[in-house]
């Protein structure tokens, strides 16, 4: 038995929705942790790909219980489409429970979201207009609208009077916005209450019985470290905690409950949105590897900005994290490439720096140092073992490893569910792992 939390270890799109969609096979319950629709997992199986925003990867295994946690923020009405759609897919969702004590994004929170992002000019974060950090913020200011209210009529039709009212001003002062029309959205929601009812529970309840049974528990977090509310590359983050420690916050369970975390992280790196990235390649490389790894936001759409793997962030991920192991994916986008850099410290001010630099602006300032590898030019989706690999695509996951000091468990090589390496599935089985000793890759007990 096992409880298991998989992370993302750049600034998300790392593909965690398949690792973890993997690793739900051997789950007996997955829980969404913290994020909300600005979130995507996409997750191939045979000829069908499944884009998930709210919805755990595990629903795809029909004896797996997939929880949405308190920390998570929830769209109802992108809930019901994601339901609906899995539904018209022949997928069962009748073993999806959702946190009574999780937050609920309302219509106000994305206008609200929209027109504070257009106002912001030039100085804008890059969020996903979805309403996601207003929703967190009403959270904080304790004037939220949670999921148990949504299942009580009579209360939440006074309480979203009197929010709505507050927020209309907020929406025609300051944004001169058309005021919303409290009946039409009370009508709407109580709606989706009746909707969502039978999937309501007290999720903290459920998963600490799981914990007394001893099933196996996967805790699924949204975006990825560096978009952490706290440890991220602040002001250009989340709303909410990604990291490992999140998983205990946004679940209701003690970090004693937690077994082992893995992180999830990309051949090379990419960021969408706003903010510093040192190693983004703006030329012909970095066209050539958003090309190759179909680099565009589930959610959004946008763009992904694309670079060289950035060792430096990596160290500050297992460090903030406490990972066990590593999932590497996308290796096979990088199998034409005859040279491959890697960012092994960054250069400030003609200063040497090997760790992440909590400073904003020192970290705009940070000049990639990089170490040339070479590539090896050949195709890697054929490959089902590590003895498939060629010796450069070897090589290259060792420096990796032994540059973030952590063994590497998982080797992804497309979209599909078996283009995997699993060297050892971190749920199921002893603790061991990809490790390297002596130049050579050997798989050991930890």
């Amino acid at each position: 038995m096992a409880n298991v939390v998989v992370i993302g270890a750049q600034w998300g799109d790392e593909g965690k929705g398949k690792i973890t969609d993997l690793l739900s096979k051997s789950a007996d319950v997955v829980v969404r942790y913290q994020g909300g629709v600005n979130a995507g997992h996409t997750v191939v199986v045979k000829d069908q790909t499944f884009k998930l925003h709210l919805i755990p990867s595990g629903i795809l295994y029909p004896d797996t219980e997939c929880i949405i946690g308190s920390g998570t923020v929830i769209d109802p009405r992108g809930l019901i489409e994601e339901l609906d759609q899995l539904e018209a897919l022949n997928i069962s969702t009748e073993n999806l429970l959702i946190s009574e004590t999780a937050h609920v994004t309302m219509p106000y929170h994305r206008l609200l979201d929209q027109a504070s992002e257009e106002r912001r000019g030039s100085y804008k974060i890059g969020t996903t207009g979805r309403g996601i950090g207003p929703t967190y913020a009403d959270k904080s200011e304790r004037t939220g609208i949670r999921v148990i209210d949504l299942m009580d009529s009579e209360g939440l039709k006074e309480q979203l009077r009197w929010t709505i009212s507050h927020k209309n001003v907020i929406l025609e002062k300051l944004y001169e916005l058309p005021p919303l029309d409290a009946d039409a959205v009370i009508a709407e929601y109580l709606g989706y209450a009746e909707r969502l009812r039978p999937h309501v529970v007290d999720s903290s309840l459920k998963i600490y019985d799981a914990v007394r049974k001893r099933r196996n528990i996967l805790f699924e977090g949204a975006q990825g470290t560096l978009l952490d509310l706290d440890h991220g590359t602040y002001p250009y983050v989340t709303s909410s905690n990604p990291v490992a420690g999140g998983a205990c916050v946004g679940s209701g369970v003690g970090p004693t409950m937690i077994d082992r975390v893995i992180g999830v992280a990309k051949a090379y790196t990419t960021r969408v949105g706003e903010g510093p990235f040192p190693t983004e390649l703006n030329g012909r490389m970095g066209e050539l590897l958003c090309d190759r790894g179909a680099e565009f936001g589930t959610t959004t759409g946008r763009k992904r900005r694309c670079g060289w793997f950035d060792a430096v962030i990596g160290r500050y991920a297992v460090r903030i994290n406490g990972l066990d192991c590593l999932a590497v994916t996308k290796l096979d986008v990088l199998d034409e490439l005859e040279e491959i850099n890697v960012c092994i410290a960054y250069k400030i001010d003609g200063q040497r720096c090997h760790d992440f630099p909590s400073n904003a602006r020192d970290f705009a300032r940070c000049q990639p140092i990089y170490k040339t590898l070479p590539g090896w030019k050949q195709s890697t989706d054929h490959c089902r073992s590590l003895n498939d690999l060629p010796r450069q695509a070897l090589d290259y996951l060792k420096f990796l490893a032994e540059l973030m000091e952590v063994p590497i468990a998982i080797v992804s090589l497309g979209a599909s569910r078996d283009q995997t390496i699993i060297v050892e599935d971190p749920i199921h089985g002893p603790k061991r792992a990809l490790l390297y000793s002596n130049g050579t890759v050997q798989t050991a007990q930890v």
